[in-house]
């Protein structure tokens, strides 16, 4: 509730700089930015009937939602805080949903699903056609949403609602909600939540990156230069493969951990990590938000041929690529 209250103020011009102006972060929180770079973090006014607003202590947004607007980092700053909240609603049905039956079930292509899966991409689902209705979702969890309606340069959501259902099912807490905007076939705005932590990591555009723990300030976060012959990387805890391990060898590499879902991208982000190299399969939702988030934090996400890595292609279907800090 902190972070909204937070945001909330920042709306009201209350966060000055150190030198008193307006523009610009104090002590690096997201309110100085809103209340600078943004001119302010416009408010919305309505709320849902008979509902409680998405993000506590802010207003909901208006029933007729928002209009899609390409390319407008304030049109992503508005749409954040509500985002996250609805990221940290889907956590606590993943947390209300462990405690009780799994219900563990194979899909076609294998992968395990459970009521987990099933109970956080309702209610990201419900919530994001209420709040952005001309913005069309694709999710892991329903193939007929795969189909993009508007073509792959319209805006649309991208989420994969438990990133990590393997470490879900094995007991480790290294599973994620993710939820991310594309628009131009790029990832501007991501939100990538860690139930079992409280943790949100979460950023859009280029430069406003944040990390939040539950009841403390959100703190921004930057990608880090690693030292000369001290690069760190990430790598799948499930899917790691022999190409990888050639890779690390070749890049020299002098720690790798093992982690999984997108909290690979997210340590990146922080500068806990430096490289994040994936040769297996992996699909769009899978990335996209970790992808948003540490493009915000100064990093890039690229194919081996060192293009940016794009969305909407057809099968939604990632080729090989890179993650990297600075």
């Amino acid at each position: 509730m902190f972070l909204f209250l937070f945001l909330f103020c920042s709306s009201r011009r209350v966060f000055r700089s150190q030198d008193g102006s307006l523009g610009g972060f104090l002590a690096g929180s997201l309110g100085g930015f809103l209340a600078g770079s943004l001119g302010g973090f416009r408010m919305v006014s309505g709320w849902f009937p008979g509902r409680a607003p998405y993000a506590k202590g802010l207003p909901a947004p208006r029933t007729t939602g928002y209009h899609p607007r390409m390319n407008d980092p304030q049109h992503w700053a508005e749409l954040s805080p509500h985002i996250v909240a609805i990221a940290q609603r889907a956590g606590a049905a993943i947390l209300k949903v462990i405690q009780g039956d799994l219900d563990v079930r194979a899909k076609a292509d294998e992968s395990p699903v459970t009521a987990a899966d099933e109970a956080a991409d309702a209610i990201i689902v419900d919530a994001l056609n209420d709040l952005t209705p001309d913005i069309p979702v694709v999710t892991e969890e329903r193939t007929g949403s795969w189909d993009l309606r508007g073509g792959p340069e319209a805006p649309f959501w991208l989420v994969d609602p438990l990133d990590g259902t393997r470490e879900l099912v094995a007991g480790r807490n290294e599973y994620t909600v993710n939820i991310a905007l594309i628009e131009g076939r790029v990832p501007v705005l991501g939100v990538v939540h860690t139930p079992a932590a409280g943790e949100t990591h979460f950023g859009w555009g280029r430069g406003q990156a944040f990390q939040h723990h539950e009841g403390k300030r959100p703190q921004t976060m930057s990608v880090r230069r690693p030292p000369a012959g001290s690069l760190i990387a990430v790598a799948s805890r499930s899917h790691r493969d022999a190409e990888t391990d050639t890779y690390l060898r070749e890049h020299g590499v002098s720690e790798t951990r093992a982690i999984g879902s997108s909290l690979k991208f997210c340590l990146i982000a922080t500068g806990e990590a430096d490289l994040y190299p994936r040769f297996g399969r992996t699909m769009e939702w899978d990335t996209a938000a970790g992808h948003a988030v540490l493009r915000a934090a100064g990093g890039s996400v690229t194919t081996l041929d060192g293009a940016e890595l794009r969305y909407g292609k057809p099968g939604l279907e990632n080729p090989a690529f890179i993650a990297r800090g600075g």
